[in-house]
């Protein structure tokens, strides 16, 4: 059985890194259970909300103080990098400010709503030599994370196809500020599948994006529910499908297909056990490790702290991820007008 190199990796001298949280809602604690797993301090936490920051530094680590102006976290000398995880309205000020401050940034996905702004921003981190990189946790999500490692690792050879078929119950979305969002699967959902896509067709610029998004019927949640996307790279198709209006049988269909092999799976929804890996050489079973919850959390916070101490850019890096921005702004473009859109065609995902 082949291994595949898909598990997070912590970061080599965990002691060296001062983190600063600015944002302390429900995702927060998975931040903060990756630091704690690595052994990395978090120093400071800020929130508007104090009581919300009290609860998690009470949680998690007793000994940080709380800010409820970001401002005043930045200032610190001490802390050498901050994990931005607010809601994304308000991200992109906080993005800039800390660049500014002279702080690494790893932000929640989507870091920007806007590709323009988003390159500015990339630009500047480069400017200053700093690591700007967003928290796709998906990459490190098992099932994901496998594929992406049997795409590397040469295993399928030249990739001709990407399927992934996601059927669930998305409607505890209802009453929420999630409701809002018009294309709440195509984009606040369906963007770490567009992130995928980008990393498995790595290196391949997408001709085309075709997306529709319907409401099933008698739904009675503003967002349309039912959405799906076709990814042209010329000599590769991507298929993306989310049914999120499904109460009975949730499950998750994903399948690579290359030159060499073919790489599939399917189970409960994010919670693939394994993969089945089919060459020349016959099938095998790939028994799955982790969870993406807390794995995906552990990959982005692992990959940004080595990326800091390596001297490097981080594969979740602002710039790449501009690609998955790219063909998730296409999507919903495509999807308001019934027309394929060219990937950077649409600037903004708003």
């Amino acid at each position: 059985m082949p291994k595949l190199d898909y598990l997070p990796r912590g970061p080599r001298f965990p002691k060296r890194h001062k983190l600063g949280l600015i944002g302390c809602g429900s995702i927060s604690r998975f931040h903060l259970q990756a630091a704690q797993s690595f052994g990395v301090e978090v120093v400071a936490l800020a929130d508007v909300n104090g009581d919300a920051a009290k609860a998690r530094r009470d949680e998690y680590f007793p000994k940080a103080e709380i800010y409820t102006d970001h401002r005043a976290l930045l200032a610190r000398d001490d802390i050498t990098a901050v994990d931005i995880a607010t809601h994304t309205a308000i991200r992109q000020p906080l993005i800039l400010d800390a660049l500014r401050a002279g702080k690494h940034v790893l932000s929640q996905k989507p870091f920007t709503f806007d590709l323009t702004q988003g390159r500015k921003m990339a630009d500047l981190a480069a400017k200053k030599n700093l690591r700007l990189a967003v928290n796709q946790n998906g990459r490190w999500a098992p099932q994901f994370a496998a594929v992406i490692a049997a795409v590397r690792q040469g295993l399928l050879g030249d990739i001709h196809s990407l399927d992934m078929v996601m059927a669930w119950d998305h409607t505890w979305t209802r009453g929420t500020k999630f409701q809002d969002l018009h294309h709440l699967i195509l984009s606040d959902f369906a963007i770490h599948w567009f992130d995928l896509t980008a990393t498995v067709f790595a290196g391949r610029k997408a001709r085309s994006v075709f997306a529709n998004s319907v409401k099933a019927p008698n739904q009675d949640m503003k967002p349309p529910m039912l959405s799906n996307a076709v990814i042209n790279f010329g000599d590769g198709l991507a298929t993306l499908a989310f049914s999120a209006y499904q109460s009975f049988g949730p499950q998750e269909y994903l399948s690579c297909v290359g030159s060499k092999g073919t790489i599939r799976g399917v189970g409960n929804l994010c919670n693939l056990t394994e993969l089945e890996l089919v060459t020349k050489k016959g099938a095998v079973k790939i028994p799955l490790e982790g969870k993406w919850f807390p794995d995906g959390f552990r990959g982005t916070l692992g990959e940004f702290l080595r990326s800091i101490e390596e001297k490097r850019e981080p594969s979740i890096g602002a710039r790449d991820n501009l690609r998955s921005l790219e063909l998730c702004f296409a999507a919903l473009a495509s999807a308001d007008t019934g027309k394929p859109i060219k990937p950077g065609q649409a600037r903004t995902g708003e």
